[in-house]
């Protein structure tokens, strides 16, 4: 995961993707935004709800995710805040659906205010509690992680119900971990933003111990648990690990666009299984992470894009 040529990698694809030609091809030309559209659903809410029926389908639950971070202005970030409230009243009206939503903390004004924040999201809290509709507290680079967790015990103590997203990566989390708010729901991701080497640990196999480890621990601690990986062999470790009742707190996420073959197979075996549908006009970071996460994606998005220019 965070190994020297792992770490390289991503420095390479982000350097590439910060580029204004690169950026204008996957942004702008109909091929590379028809490629962008493997990994996020759309521009629209309506269009994120079509990829969440599609999901339904298949016997998939969705996750909505109205993209955007790191905001410069009040205005912004009540923007964002209207944009999940707004979700939330459209969720309420797909009765058949399964919905929750993911919120970010910068995009609801983390970087101009706790205050601000803190009252964004007990708005976006109290309009779930409503509807009954699972709110999940993204988990931004380690430098907002004492901040994050700040926000989640404020709405905690107020006695809204929000989830939290805990990076295994990170080698904080494992303490972090029994600092939470009895029986949150968290969202355990192995970490998807490029760290600096001492806060994070140092190759993949440490990282895929230090997620079984947290697994173990928050499964034992009573913590519902959205299991958010794509590693076939961390899968099969929970399956060993949970059964019966347990099932009844723990599922499995992925994201949108990426191993698809997975997310059919578990939920065709009946395993609860969830996807991250991402949406919305600030979709450029969120698919740079995707392309330097994985080598495979990378290809894919490249090998697509010369397939549509051939055509």
């Amino acid at each position: 995961m965070s190994s020297p040529a792992t770490s390289l990698f991503r420095r390479l694809v982000l350097a590439v993707c910060g580029l204004r030609w690169f950026r204008w091809m996957a942004t702008r030309t109909p091929p590379g935004r028809l490629v962008a559209s493997r990994f996020v659903a759309g521009e629209t809410l309506d269009q994120a709800v079509d990829v969440a029926r599609a999901l339904d389908r298949q016997r998939i639950s969705g996750m909505l995710d109205h993209l955007g971070e790191n905001v410069t202005a009040p205005e912004h970030a009540l923007a964002a805040a209207s944009s999940y409230t707004q979700a939330l009243d459209r969720i309420a009206s797909e009765r058949s659906l399964d919905l929750a939503i993911s919120i970010k903390l910068t995009q609801l004004g983390l970087d101009l205010s706790r205050e601000l924040c803190v009252a964004h999201v007990n708005r976006i809290a109290d309009a779930a509690e409503t509807f009954g509709t699972l709110v999940m507290i993204d988990m931004e680079s380690h430098g907002y992680v004492d901040r994050t967790l700040d926000v989640l015990q404020a709405v905690s103590a107020g006695g809204r119900r929000v989830g939290i997203c805990l990076q295994a990566y990170l080698l904080r989390t494992e303490r972090d971990a029994f600092e939470l708010p009895t029986g949150c729901r968290v969202r355990l991701v192995k970490g998807a933003y490029l760290e600096p080497p001492e806060v994070v640990h140092d190759d993949k196999r440490e990282v895929d111990l230090a997620f079984a480890r947290l697994f173990a621990t928050l499964y034992e601690r009573g913590h519902p648990l959205d299991v958010a990986t794509h590693d076939p062999a961390l899968i099969e470790g929970v399956k060993r690990h949970v059964d019966g009742d347990g099932w009844s707190r723990v599922e499995f996420q992925m994201l949108y666009g990426v191993r698809r073959d997975l997310q059919a197979k578990l939920a065709g075996e009946g395993y609860p299984v969830r996807v991250y549908v991402p949406y919305g006009t600030e979709w450029y970071p969120y698919l740079t992470r995707r392309l330097a996460e994985r080598p495979a994606n990378l290809w894919f998005f490249l090998s697509s894009l010369a397939r549509s220019a051939r055509s």
